[in-house]
């Protein structure tokens, strides 16, 4: 593995062209269920799946390159290459100093989150799988730099189960999967064994689990009606990483990381500080319930230590590094989104590591990186 920057950026996103779905699914079968961007009366574009108006009527979510980052394209043609095109988008990686890009999507959802909606099974299972396979063929095969990661059916765990070694089988180093799938339609609650097969089988496979923040718009604050776009826009990046407080708790109080201590877990786009406040008081009812503890034989941080990565790509990391460890702090640039650290990861990285020794350094840009993906 060759490093010329030392950084991994663990949490970016790929913008779904037009006609990824429409040049892999059947028109014939589907019709305009498939999803696809479609002219609204005001002359703007947006996608489209099965009647439903997806990506909050957007056309893309690309607000980190476009000339004013709080505005997003009203149309395709006025997307940016580099969200959507892979050789565009090693120019970008080499101008802000990034060697490798773990991929999320956005059409598709942050965290999957998107075809989970759909009640109808082999529509969703067939959007899922032109997205995996896309992602493989004009992504990973352009470059050895892109890390593609897999989305799944929501339910039932057993089509999640086949599409995950499908996927990881064809290159997909991770899973991508939403922390809060009853919210999504009515299928279990996250906590329950149903779920067993989807994380034994990551377990088994050696790919984490990647739980992206925002997928449910229940844990987010809503807007009042009449707040600007900007302002809107603001409320949800600065709700949504802390929003991962929720997915955390439920996989630390339902003894799914006691019951499968293979399991690594990423919370995507979760930065860092909410998450020492949330242990502490964890840790603190664990001590404070006394014994006999039914069968937790780990305090949450510990449960986390051992298995869960935060991630981050503004904090300082000094601060929290003696909570959860150096090895337990990933990187990213979020790019292309508007919160995006773009162009000035540098000066970031060098702001938010002051005083970080050299090795911890690298653990946190990318060592821990590296070893999580198998790069």
């Amino acid at each position: 593995m060759q490093l010329k920057y030392g950084l991994i950026s663990v949490d970016d996103h790929v913008q779904e062209p037009p006609d990824l779905w429409t040049s892999r699914l059947s028109k014939a079968k589907w019709g305009d269920r498939i999803p696809h961007v479609e002219q609204a009366s005001d002359g703007s574009e947006r996608w489209v799946l099965d009647g439903q108006v997806v990506l909050d009527g957007h056309v893309a979510d690309v607000g980190a390159i476009m000339p004013d980052r709080n505005h997003e394209p009203r149309r395709w043609d006025e997307v940016p290459a580099a969200a959507y095109r892979p050789a565009e988008r090693l120019k970008a990686m080499e101008a802000d100093g990034v060697d490798y890009s773990v991929l999320y999507p956005t059409v598709a959802g942050h965290a999957g989150e998107t075809f989970g909606r759909l009640t109808d099974p082999e529509l969703e299972l067939a959007c899922v799988q032109a997205y995996n396979d896309w992602l493989i063929d004009e992504w990973g095969a352009a470059s050895d730099r892109f890390v593609p990661q897999c989305i799944v059916p929501l339910w039932p765990a057993e089509a999640a189960v086949a599409e995950i070694r499908r996927a990881v089988g064809r290159g997909h180093r991770g899973v991508i999967y939403p922390g809060m799938p009853m919210h999504l339609r009515d299928v279990p609650h996250i906590n329950g064994s149903e779920y067993n097969p989807i994380w034994s089988v990551c377990e088994e496979l050696g790919v984490p689990l990647c739980l992206h923040a925002g997928a449910s718009t229940r844990l987010q604050y809503a807007s009042r009606e009449g707040l600007s776009p900007a302002l809107a826009d603001a409320l949800s990046a600065a709700t949504r990483p802390v929003s991962s407080v929720y997915m955390i708790t439920h996989f630390s109080f339902s003894k799914t990381l006691i019951e499968h201590p293979k399991l690594r877990v990423v919370m995507g786009e979760s930065a860092l500080s909410w998450g020492m406040l949330y242990m502490e008081w964890a840790d603190h009812q664990f001590e404070h319930d006394g014994l006999p503890r039914e069968g937790y034989e780990m305090k949450p941080s510990e449960m986390f230590k051992r298995q869960c990565f935060f991630t981050s790509w503004f904090d300082n990391v000094a601060p929290y590094a003696d909570f959860y460890g150096y090895d337990r702090i990933l990187w990213s640039t979020n790019y292309p989104l508007a919160t995006s650290t773009w162009p000035r990861t540098r000066e970031t990285v060098t702001r938010c590591l002051e005083g970080v020794p050299p090795a911890e350094r690298d653990r946190v840009l990318w060592g821990n990186a590296a070893a999580l993906y198998g790069l």
